[in-house]
């Protein structure tokens, strides 16, 4: 996402007969044209954040059942590797009883 920089439009400059009262308030409604503008885009902005708090919230939950299957995942793995231990063991030592003295 990329700022957007709202300029203020600029005015063409007036003529000598032109009133100083009627710039003034082309002038003030300009402003108030470029705030309501700035306004959407802070709006704009603040749901794109609540947006991404809540992406990321949604993120931290999937990470910690991710975290929670891996940990199970090493239990199991653990207690495999143990019975295959125990299974070299024992298969050794039959070898030893079977061989020939």
């Amino acid at each position: 996402m990329s700022a957007e920089i709202v300029r203020f439009p600029r005015q063409p400059l007036a003529s000598p007969g032109t009133d100083g009262h009627q710039r003034l308030q082309r002038a003030l409604h300009a402003l108030d044209e470029a705030l309501a503008a700035q306004r959407a885009a802070i709006a704009d902005w603040r749901n794109a954040l609540g947006t991404l708090g809540t992406v990321m919230s949604g993120l931290g939950d999937s990470v910690h059942r991710y975290r929670g299957s891996l940990d199970s995942l090493a239990e199991r793995v653990a207690t495999l590797n143990g019975q295959a231990r125990e299974l070299e063991r024992t298969a050794d030592a039959a070898m030893v009883s079977n061989s020939p003295r």
